[in-house]
Formats: C-alpha cells, structure tokens, sequence
C-alpha cells in the first residue's frame, strides 16, 4: 500500500518506549495486600472496570513493574483464533491494577499517539496479521509471541495528523457502537419476544382437554451412532449430522461428515418429522431442536443428537414446539449432567420430561398460529443481524480509510513521520545499554566426606625362617 506524503511504515517495536512485557498470573485470595489483576474478559470487552478484575496473591515485589498506566495497550497472547491478537488500551488510573500472563504490554514512546496504534490493531491488516501468524499445538489455544508482535508493520503518519485521524475515528466509530448496541438490545428484545410466544402457546398448566404425557408417552427417543476413527473409511459411507449441525429450528447443512454405517445405515437413517435435540452442549443449549425436514438426503445422525419419533397422535411440528418451550424456559437444564464442562441430556432423563399433547385439531391450529408469530419475530430479527452486518462492513471502511491516509486531509507543515522516528530512534541508541543483573557467585561446595572404606589389612609378616636357594645359570 502506498503511503501519502510525510508517512512511513515502521514496526511497532520500534515505537516502543520500552520493550513489551507479559503479565503475572497468581492465584486469586481474599487475604489483605493482595493484588488488584485485570482478567482477560477486560481487553475482550474493552471494560477496564472492577467486574473484570480480581485480587491475587501475587508477589508485590515481583510486580513492581506490571503496573499499569493510562494509555498501556493490552494485546491478548493466547485466546481462541478468533480473539487472539485482540487490544484495547488501557484508560483507568495509573498504578490500579497489573495485568496476567496472556496479556501482553504495548508502552508507546510519548511521541506517538497510543490511541492512533490502538485503533490500527483493531483493523482487518493487524488482525489478520496476528491471526496468521498465531501457533498452538492441536487442542491448545493459538498462540503469538513478542516476536510477532514487534515485527507488526504501522503505516505512521505525522504526529499531528495521528491526533487528527484519532479525533475523526472515535466520532465515526462512537456513533457505529452506539447504533450497535441499540441494534443488540433489539435482537435481545427479540428473544424474549420469541420466549414469550412459546411459554403462551405451550402453556406449563395443560387444560383438560389436553393430554398430560411424557416424551417417553409422546413417541420414541433414540441416541445416535458413536464415531469412531475406524469408520472414517469404509464400503458403506453416508453422511451423518451431528451437534454442529443442529441450531434451533434449522439445519446447517454446510459442514455435513460421513462415515461408514456397513449394515447399520437404517437403523441410524433420518426420517422426514424426526425431531433431533443436542444431547451434549453448554448448559443452556443443550436439548435445542431443530426438525429433520428431508435435508441432505439420505442422512444419519451421531450419539452427539437424540431423535424423537412422534407418535401418530403427535404432530411432528407440535413436537418441535413443545421442545422449543422447554429449551427457552430452560426446562431441559433441570435434567443435564455435567462432564468435562459439557452438559449432556441422556435418553433416559429426557423421557421423563413433561409433553402435553392437544387434540390434533387444535395442535394444527396452535401450530400454524406459532408460525406466523415466529415469522415475524425471524423477519425482523434477520433485519437486525443484517443490519450489524452492515455496521461491521462500515466499521472496517472507515478504519481502512483512515489508515491509507484518506479520511482527513494532510497538513504540508506537519513534521514528517520519518524525522519523527529518527529522534526516537536516536536516543534510543543514545540510552546506556541495560546490564544484566549478575547472578551470585554459587556458594563454594562443601567437600565430599570421604566414603567409608575398609582398613587397610596390616602387610604380611615375612617368614621366621628364609631358605635362599642357587640355581646354575
């Protein structure tokens, strides 16, 4: 990219007022003199404030250089591949907290603008440069280290005109922010919306003309097949849905596996009307349904899903509503098991869950009164999602503007960025080197006490009486 008159590319540590710095992890105490220390929920929502913080045992001594100061930028090391590499500067007040050990300190010579670097890290260049960037070994966390970090190229325009493009940034994402956090309060809204149609229409006090039933009365509930990596290939492959697959009411058909079902397909083979519910998820969306319209074809599904088959006196689209009802009224969270962090509703518990059962009459009625409630609700809240979409595709315009040097005009008289970075690069060589401490010397050995040996044995005696003897040579 080509940048305009007066800026420079340059590295980010070489704008460093001092090197980067990881932070200290301890454990948290409620002892007095503990120390006040960020989580990492502070940087990912940008709240500096006491719900994101907590008090640790962490040596005061050992700290002494973790406190933080009003314009520090926090880069997290290790998170998810979407997270990591996320900043935020830090604004609270100077010396209030230290922060841990997947964060990194950014601490920006004074003559740069701290809030014009922190808002080029949230641009698709930085992020996508840290993203490409981060390492982890299968299973773990994606790392970035201090190494990728300082090599991360700036586009630096003059120092006056960083303070300009900061001043035009926060107005325009100000304003972006504010409309997005209306927009999520609507889609909030919307939820609970949805929520309350289901709890209406699905009533928890079944009227008597209703049946008061069970999942296991309604129909069958069936666990699917286990995976296993001898299945991976096979004479017999079908593909098969899994919990990735099954989101509330829909299909994601995107990301559709398979394995070999040799002499098994059918008795794992979706039907159309089965109703599949996550049998393993987090607590709060674990036994989400979605009803298995006929889409893939051809279909099983894995021990990761539950299926019911309704009854013939149970619509299958009734059942999906009443399992709708009890995902929003969490009753389903009532029955779950935890293991390793995973909430699972096994066959056994989800049969003793309660399922009225109308008249089909009235079920067809309720049923197609749900839908156009729902519908609606749908419409509107694929309106907001759109309409955060559209936010994010500004947010990323505007910033990529401002950093090609096109979202406010350029001053002639303005100092030049490379001079800019000449000074700070010459007192930087002009600083005395810092010595590393030396260690002390190692405490002289002690002498090893000799080990235990036998006593020499007194020398043998000569004979009392010689005998020398000739021999002719």
């Amino acid at each position: 990219m080509e940048l305009p008159a007066g800026w420079v590319w340059a590295r980010l540590g070489d704008l460093l007022r001092e090197p980067l710095r990881n932070g200290h992890s301890a454990r948290s105490t409620k002892e007095p003199g503990g120390v006040r220390t960020l989580s990492l929920s502070a940087v990912t929502q940008d709240d500096f404030s006491d719900r994101n913080t907590k008090i640790t045992s962490a040596d005061q001594g050992r700290v002494s250089d973790l406190w933080l100061e009003a314009g520090d930028i926090l880069i997290q090391r290790s998170n998810t591949p979407e997270l990591v590499g996320t900043s935020a500067i830090y604004r609270g007040p100077d010396r209030w907290a230290i922060f841990p050990d997947l964060l990194i300190r950014v601490r920006l010579d004074a003559r740069v603008d701290s809030r014009y670097v922190a808002l080029f890290l949230r641009s698709r260049r930085a992020r996508s440069y840290f993203k490409s960037r981060a390492k982890g070994l299968a299973g773990s966390m994606p790392k970035i280290d201090q190494a990728t970090i300082n090599g991360l190229e700036i586009p630096v325009p003059p120092l006056a005109e960083q303070h300009r493009i900061v001043e035009a940034l926060e107005g325009y994402l100000s304003r972006l922010d504010a409309a997005g956090a209306t927009v999520h309060n609507s889609r909030k809204r919307l939820v609970n919306l949805r929520k309350s149609v289901l709890l209406d229409i699905v009533p928890e006090k079944v009227p008597d003309s209703w049946t008061a039933s069970t999942v296991e009365q309604a129909g069958t509930v069936e666990l699917g097949r286990a995976r296993h990596p001898d299945w991976h290939h096979g004479p017999e492959m079908h593909p098969y849905l899994r919990v990735a697959n099954v989101f509330e009411d829909r299909i994601d058909t995107s990301d559709v596996m398979e394995m070999d079902f040799s002499g098994i397909f059918e008795k794992y083979r979706l039907h159309p009307g089965d109703v599949l519910l996550n049998e393993g998820q987090s607590p709060h969306l674990v036994g989400r349904p979605a009803l298995y319209r006929g889409t893939p074809p051809n279909v099983a599904f894995t021990n990761s899903l539950l299926r019911f088959k309704a009854n013939p006196d149970v619509m299958p689209e009734w059942a999906l509503m009443v399992f709708r009802r009890h995902l929003h009224a969490r009753r389903f969270m009532r029955e779950v098991r935890i293991t390793t962090n995973i909430a699972h509703l096994s066959s056994k518990r989800l049969k003793v869950v309660e399922f009225p059962i109308p008249p089909l009459d009235v079920q067809k009625q309720l049923v197609m009164r749900c839908d156009e409630l729902l519908s609606g609700i749908d419409v509107m809240d694929r309106e907001a999602a759109r309409t955060l979409a559209r936010a994010d595709t500004l947010r990323r315009a505007v910033l990529s503007r401002a950093f090609a040097g096109a979202l406010v005009p350029q001053d002639p008289t303005d100092e030049p960025a490379t001079a800019l970075l000449a000074r700070i690069q010459a007192e930087r060589a002009a600083q005395p080197k810092a010595k590393r401490a030396r260690r002390a010397p190692a405490a002289p050995r002690k002498a090893k006490a000799p080990a235990t040996t036998a006593p020499v044995p007194a020398p043998t005696p000569a004979p009392a009486h010689a005998v020398q003897q000739e021999f002719d040579l």
